[in-house]
């Protein structure tokens, strides 16, 4: 239901500060484990925007699908999402077709989606009004004064007018604004991941699966089984990567994420969108699929020094959900499975403390098992792999490596466990200690390798010409072998280059030396 200023009780059970999925999420599982519950849901826009978050993988679109109910709504107002693909070039690349690539083979097994956030907000929203919530926008949460075990004191502004209310809990779903960590200073950037992000809307973006390449690059076309314009697409340099997600209607969403210690978004050239096709055009892939398409005006973006976290994540009184509590990286699309943990765990803790558990050890837990899981999953899979995200060999055994381990330890438990599984956050399960130190090594490795090959001019050797399609994964126990020929790549790639790095210093990989003069993002194009 849908609530005015004036006909706000004083009291609540639970206030959310945003009502896009993260806050939404939080409300209906907060709804349908506590029959009676009193939620109020406060977001600051009077219509939800579009935002980076486009994708699901397969645990958000568990989580999406069977967990909120979502699937009939995915099917009909998204698009299915056929796996993930990545397009490298160097300087023997002139066209699409001598691009190497690496992506599935075949259509995808298991459901995760394209989607248009906005859409998908406004309904998670819409559903969880229809549950029970009260909605108040647009309006904002200011003077939040915290009480630990006991009523949480804030005041509520709309129109110039201005209510004091309480609540025993307060749920930070405000994203980018980070509202309580922000104001108790438990926001941290994370200095060890300087990423920054141009991205927006495009109109006459071609169609990868269209007559028109099929017609201009055939063996190119025929060589892929399934659909390659439902994945996200992404077009890679040194340093940096785009991703390129089609939306319901004909949109796409085209962005560029790049390490800002080894490559730089042009300064000039017009507006954000034409530096955006300028810089992407550099790359042969790019050029043939914009060579007729403009950006949407209105939906242009920029965003510098990405990456953040807070300390604390709950306490007895508030709970911080999805971007208000952390953001890492969008490269794997991980935004919405932090959502899916992020809301699951809050909604469980305010359920236990309200059904009378003791509380300070659920919060113990529940600050212990998200800083960990926010910890290693950045040491795990994101220090430092710009520095070989470029590389065609070095991050197609890295993605399978790391899609390996994602199905056995991640996705697979949510297939077995269904909801309950969402209580226990990637890389926190007493066991997953010697997984993501297995990934922070050969990580580590990896980009270590690609310093080697930059200081000696060797970088993108293997990114023209070459093919990696992959027939896929399922959910059953003997995926756990598909590690093994792998870690034996791994060890061949020791063997064969990765030696002549073992003696090397540790930061040589984390601090390369710009070479003077050089645009490190668009050098390999030129």
């Amino acid at each position: 239901m849908s609530a005015t200023l004036d006909e706000l009780p004083p009291d609540y059970d639970v206030v959310i500060i945003g009502g896009a999925l993260s806050g939404a999420a939080t409300a209906i599982l907060l709804l349908r484990k506590n029959p009676g519950i009193r939620i109020l849901i406060v977001d600051k826009s009077e219509k939800l925007g579009r935002r980076v978050g486009e994708a699901t993988v397969e645990v958000s679109g568990y989580f999406l699908g069977r967990v909120l109910g979502l699937t009939q709504y995915l099917n009909e107002h998204h698009l299915a999402k056929q796996g993930l693909r990545f397009w490298f070039a160097n300087d023997r690349v002139a066209t699409l077709d001598q691009s190497s690539e690496i992506g599935p083979r075949y259509l995808a097994r298991l459901a995760s989606y394209q989607i248009d956030r906005a859409a998908l907000d406004e309904e998670v929203l819409r559903r969880a009004g229809d549950g029970g919530a009260e909605i108040l926008r647009p309006a904002t949460v200011a003077n939040i004064r915290l009480a630990s075990g006991g009523m949480q004191e804030m005041e509520i502004r709309r129109n110039g007018s201005t209510r004091r209310l309480r609540a025993r809990w307060i749920v930070d779903a405000s994203g980018l604004a980070a509202v309580l960590a922000r104001k108790e200073g438990w926001w941290r950037p994370n200095d060890a991941h300087p990423t920054a992000s141009a991205w927006s809307r495009w109109r006459g973006i071609k169609d990868w699966d269209g007559r028109e390449l099929a017609e201009k690059f055939p063996a190119w076309a025929a060589a892929h089984h399934g659909i390659r314009g439902t994945a996200t697409n992404h077009i890679i340099g040194d340093g940096w990567w785009s991703w390129w997600i089609p939306l319901k209607g004909g949109d796409v969403s085209v962005g560029v994420v790049f390490d800002q210690r080894l490559a730089d978004f042009p300064q000039d050239g017009g507006g954000i969108g034409e530096r955006l096709k300028g810089f992407l055009e550099r790359h042969p892939v790019a050029r043939e699929l914009m060579e007729n398409a403009q950006p949407i005006a209105e939906d242009v973006h920029w965003r510098r020094n990405l990456a953040y976290y807070s300390t604390t994540f709950a306490g007895d009184g508030f709970a911080l959900v999805g971007d208000a509590a952390a953001f890492i990286d969008p490269f794997y699309s991980p935004g919405m499975d932090w959502i899916s943990f992020t809301a699951s765990r809050a909604a469980d803790t305010i359920t236990r403390q309200r059904a009378g558990e003791a509380v300070a050890g659920i919060l113990e837990k529940h600050n212990r098992d998200l800083t960990l899981c926010h910890s290693r999953w950045f040491d795990a899979l994101y220090r430092d792999k710009y520095h070989y995200i470029g590389e065609f060999d070095l991050l197609g055994l890295a993605f399978r490596l790391d899609l390996s381990l994602y199905y056995w330890g991640v996705v697979r438990n949510a297939f077995e466990n269904g909801e309950e599984s969402f209580l226990t956050p990637p890389f926190t399960h007493p066991a997953a200690g010697f997984f993501a130190g297995l990934m922070r090594v050969y990580n580590r490795r990896f980009a270590r390798i690609a310093a080697r090959r930059r200081r000696l001019g060797l970088l993108g050797r293997m990114n023209d010409r070459k093919r990696l399609l992959i027939p896929g994964f399922t959910l059953t126990r003997k995926e756990a072998f598909k590690l093994l020929p792998l870690l034996g790549a791994w060890l061949k790639l020791e063997l064969r280059e990765g030696w002549h790095t073992w003696w090397m210093e540790p930061n040589a990989a984390a601090h390369p030396v710009a070479e003077p003069g050089r645009d490190r993002a668009i050098a390999d194009f030129k």
